[in-house]
C-alpha cells in the first residue's frame, strides 16, 4: 500500500505545494486503503469515492492555478454525527435509517471551503453515548492496536472511536470528532492520537446531531499536535445560527507550535490522583511534569475540590439534556418507521426498535431527573454542582496558572466485549478525566505520552483557559516532542 497514507497533515501540505504528488493520487491511495482494511476495523460507514475525487480534482486545480487553500487536498474523515449534504448522515442509529440531509454543518462546510477532501462518515456510538465504540447500530470499531503477545480485538474509544480508528490506521489523514464528556480525548488517548476539545463555543454546533447542548463540541483528532492546530483553525468560527456560537477572532493556531514554555505555570490537580489508578499512569504524569519543567515551565500543585462530584452531575446533565434533545426521534418526519394505527403507538414502537439500549437508558435517566419531584432533587443539584467545578477552574487560572496536565483516562484500550457484563457506572468510569472539562466549557487536549507494559498508547491530557488553545498547542508540542509519535504495528497490512 502507498505510504502517501503515512503521511500527516503538514506534510501532505509541503508535498502537495513541491508537487511530489498529486490531491488525486493522495486521495486514491487512502481510498484503496479504506476498500482494503476498513473490514478489519468497521471505521467507516459510508464512503463517498465519487465525491472525494471531485473535490481532489478541484484542488489540484487550484494548486495549479497558485489559489492554495490552507487544507488543500487534504482527505478527512467525518464522524456520523455531522450532517453533510446529501450524503448518510444517522449518528449510527437505526432510528436515523436513510437519513440524508439537505444541508451540510458548518464545520464540515468550513473543511470544505478550507480544501479538505471527504472521504467518508465515520462510525461512532450510537448518538455519541459511549466510550468504547460498541453502541453503534453498525457495530463496534476495532482498534490498529494490540496488546503485546494477544490477538484480541481492542476497543478504540468513544464515542468517535471510528475516527480515532481510521487516523491511527492511516485512513484518513485527519477527521472530525466531537467532545460531550470526554468523545475526542479518550479515544486519541486509546488509540495513540492527539485530539483537541476546544472551548465550548468555538466551534458551531449547526448541523451537529445534538445529545447534550451545553456539552457537545466539535474538534479533530489528528497524527500530530500541528495537525490538530491546522484542523481547528479551519473547523472553528462565529456561526449566526448558532446562538451558543461566540464571536472572538480564531488565531493562527499552528503559529504557537514551537513557541517557549518557559515560564508558563502548569498546574498538577491532586484530585485527579484516583483511588485504584494504575501505576503506569501516574508514572507517565510525572514524565509528563519533567518533561514540561525540563521545558522551562513552572509546576505547581493546585487544589480542584469539586472535581469528585463531576461525573455524577455529568450523568445527570447529559442524559437530561439528551432527554430532550432526542424526544424529536418520532418516526414521522424522517428516519425509521414503524407503522401503526395509532399515532402514539406508532411513537413508541418506532423509538423501541430505533434506539439502542445506551440511548433507552440515558433517555429514561434524563426524563426521570426531569421529572415533577424529581427536578430540584437532581437536575437543578447537579446544575449548582456544574457551577461550583467552573469556579475552581476559575480560581487556579486567577492564580496564574496557565494551563493543567493530568491523565486523559484510567487506564489504556480494553477487548471489545470486555464490559458487556459490567455496570453501566465501570464504563461511565472510562469519562472521569474528562468531563470536568466539559461542565466547565473549557478547552483540553490529549497528546500520546507512551506506551503501557502490554504495548498500548496512553494519552496525557492539557487543560486551559476559555479560547486559549494556542497555549495548548504550545505546551502540547513539547509532550510530542520528548515522548515521540506512536504507531500501531501493522497486523493488518
Amino acid at each position: 500500500m502507498s505510504d502517501l497514507t503515512e503521511l500527516t497533515v503538514s506534510e501532505i501540505r509541503d508535498g502537495l505545494a513541491a508537487k511530489d504528488f498529486s490531491a488525486v493520487e493522495l486521495t486514491d491511495a487512502y481510498l484503496k486503503a479504506i476498500d482494503a482494511f476498513n473490514g478489519r476495523f468497521n471505521a467507516y460507514v459510508a464512503v463517498t469515492p465519487e465525491q472525494a475525487r471531485d473535490m481532489a480534482i478541484a484542488s489540484d486545480a487550484r494548486i495549479a492555478t497558485g489559489e492554495v487553500r490552507p487544507l488543500e487536498g487534504v482527505p478527512v474523515g467525518v464522524k456520523d454525527l455531522y450532517c453533510t449534504k446529501g450524503v448518510h448522515s444517522q449518528a449510527a442509529s437505526h432510528i436515523l435509517d436513510g437519513f440524508k440531509p439537505p444541508y451540510e454543518s458548518t464545520v464540515t462546510a468550513n473543511l470544505w471551503n478550507d480544501g479538505a477532501v471527504m472521504l467518508g462518515k465515520l462510525n461512532m456510538d450510537e448518538f455519541a453515548m459511549g466510550s468504547s465504540n460498541e453502541t453503534s447500530y453498525y457495530g463496534p470499531v476495532v482498534s490498529p492496536w494490540k496488546s503485546r503477545g494477544s490477538n484480541a480485538d481492542l476497543v478504540p474509544g468513544g464515542s468517535s472511536g471510528g475516527s480515532a480508528a481510521a487516523v491511527a490506521a492511516n485512513l484518513c489523514a485527519a477527521a472530525t470528532a466531537t467532545d460531550t464528556g470526554g468523545s475526542i480525548r479518550q479515544p486519541a488517548s486509546l488509540t495513540g492520537t492527539v485530539g483537541i476539545k476546544p472551548t465550548y463555543g468555538r466551534c458551531s454546533r449547526r448541523g451537529i446531531v445534538a445529545f447534550a447542548s451545553s456539552l457537545d463540541q466539535a474538534g479533530p483528532i489528528t497524527h500530530t499536535v500541528r495537525d490538530a492546530a491546522m484542523m481547528l483553525k479551519s473547523m472553528a468560527s462565529v456561526d449566526a445560527r448558532d446562538t451558543t456560537s461566540v464571536d472572538i477572532d480564531v488565531p493562527d493556531y499552528e503559529a504557537a507550535i514551537g513557541q517557549s514554555v518557559k515560564g508558563m505555570k502548569i498546574g498538577i490537580p491532586k484530585e485527579y490522583r484516583v483511588e485504584g489508578m494504575p501505576d503506569e499512569i501516574e508514572t507517565l504524569w510525572g514524565k509528563g511534569r519533567d518533561w514540561l519543567k525540563d521545558a522551562g515551565a513552572e509546576i505547581v500543585d493546585i487544589s480542584l475540590p469539586h472535581t469528585k462530584y463531576a461525573l455524577a452531575a455529568y450523568y445527570i446533565v447529559a442524559p437530561a439534556e439528551a432527554s430532550s434533545n432526542l424526544a424529536r426521534y418520532d418516526g414521522v418526519r424522517y428516519g425509521l418507521r414503524v407503522p401503526s394505527d395509532e399515532i402514539i403507538e406508532q411513537y413508541e414502537k418506532t423509538r423501541s426498535a430505533g434506539f439502542g439500549a445506551e440511548v433507552k437508558r440515558r433517555i429514561l435517566i434524563g426524563t426521570y431527573v426531569l421529572s415533577a419531584g424529581y427536578y430540584d432533587a437532581y437536575y437543578l443539584k447537579a446544575q449548582k454542582v456544574r457551577t461550583l467545578i467552573k469556579k475552581d477552574f476559575e480560581d487556579v487560572f486567577d492564580a496564574g496558572v496557565d494551563a493543567i496536565l493530568a491523565p486523559a483516562t484510567p487506564s489504556a484500550a480494553f477487548a471489545v466485549g470486555a464490559m458487556d457484563n459490567a455496570s453501566p457506572v465501570e464504563m461511565y468510569l472510562q469519562d472521569i478525566f474528562t468531563v470536568t472539562v466539559n461542565m466547565a466549557g473549557l478547552p483540553g487536549i490529549s497528546v500520546p505520552g507512551g506506551l503501557d507494559a502490554s504495548g498500548l498508547p496512553l494519552g496525557l491530557q492539557l487543560i486551559g483557559r476559555p479560547f486559549d488553545e494556542a497555549t495548548l498547542f504550545r505546551a502540547g508540542q513539547v509532550i510530542e516532542d520528548a515522548a515521540g509519535r506512536f504507531r500501531p504495528q501493522k497486523w493488518w497490512a
